[in-house]
């Protein structure tokens, strides 16, 4: 846990990726230079035998390449989704092609490396990486730098950030929105040792699940263009609060409904707070302020881990549920201060 965290520590700073991919260059040619250091960093692993510590430092080195492709991918996102009216449509597109890249990975990865071992695992990621950039080259991105925006500094953006009312409000929506003490790990633990489910049955209900997830995209996608966000954001706050209460009768049959039916409810759910994300974005600092609210949620995801991990020995797992489930309705009240 602790290693699979440190890894992790660039995704933690996007915001001020953000501000690089904003400022300097353009989107696509980040992109570039994400994917050039990760082919270099692969072979690096695939073709030496390298200690641990110095795997750990190269997988760092690659998480951040992962970010710097997630932010500037996101900043072109939300630019030419807001062109066009299509971040709704543009985030089930990237969802759906993760989803499926995830159940590709799981597979295969898990055959190459059982079969031929971890080395041939990377080797095999160089000429992905190298598939990426070919969408990657076409991609024509307009120069809209200005001059008041060649003349901004990091901390002239960071005021526009942090004074823009209406994004801190969108802020704070977005992590009380997210936030909600977390369960899922002692449900892993019934699982596997009440209800006795092998580690083979958990992957594939889990694989499962992905393809309903990737239908609550389809779903998203076909009719992104005609809801009101605000108001379907406001009653799914109540159907999360339902759904998660539907938990105190948790058993082997509804084990597997939940994980089935939720992950498509929850995926249609979470594009939508990503595509209400990517339209509050600010003009010209795009990549900036969408990433700043994903740190927020991935923040609240966070505090959700932390909270449910103190809570549980406290009060036990059924009023986890029940704290849960009535912490969905803290950001309420600010669903309708946001413009």
């Amino acid at each position: 846990m602790v290693i699979s965290s440190v890894v992790m520590l660039a995704w933690l700073v996007k915001p001020l990726i953000g501000y690089v991919i904003d400022h300097f260059f353009n989107k696509r040619i980040w992109i570039f230079i994400a994917l050039a250091f990760d082919v270099t960093l692969v072979l690096i692993i695939g073709l030496l035998q390298l200690p641990v510590f110095v795997l750990i430092v190269i997988l760092m080195l690659n998480s951040a390449n992962a970010a710097l492709r997630d932010v500037a991918v996101d900043g072109i996102m939300c630019v030419e989704g807001k062109k066009f009216q299509a971040t709704g449509k543009i985030q089930s597109v990237q969802w759906i092609s993760i989803s499926l890249a995830g159940i590709l990975t799981g597979i295969g990865g898990g055959y190459i490396a059982e079969k031929w071992g971890y080395q041939a695992g990377y080797l095999m990621l160089a000429p992905m990486y190298l598939l990426v950039g070919i969408p990657a080259y076409f991609y024509q991105e307009e120069d809209y730098m200005t001059v008041e925006k060649a003349a901004s500094t990091l901390a002239i953006d960071l005021k526009k950030l942090f004074t823009n009312k209406n994004l801190l409000i969108v802020a704070l929506f977005i992590f009380l929105y997210r936030y909600s003490p977390s369960f899922g790990t002692p449900l892993f633990f019934i699982q596997r040792d009440a209800f006795r489910w092998g580690k083979l049955w958990i992957g594939a209900l889990g694989t499962i699940s992905t393809v309903f997830g990737i239908i609550g995209a389809l779903l998203y996608y076909r009719f992104s263009t005609r809801i009101n966000i605000k108001k379907w954001l406001f009653w799914s706050v109540f159907l999360g609060a339902v759904t998660t209460l539907s938990y105190l009768y948790y058993t082997p049959v509804t084990a597997i409904i939940y994980d089935v039916f939720y992950s498509f409810l929850g995926m249609f759910i979470f594009i939508m707070v990503m595509d209400f994300m990517a339209r509050k974005s600010i003009p010209g600092l795009e990549a900036t302020s969408f990433a700043l609210l994903c740190s927020i949620s991935n923040l609240a995801l966070v505090t959700s881990n932390l909270s449910g991990a103190f809570l549980l020995p406290i009060v036990g797992l059924k009023w986890l549920i029940i704290v849960s489930a009535v912490t969905s309705f803290l950001c309420l009240p600010l669903i309708k201060k946001i413009d």
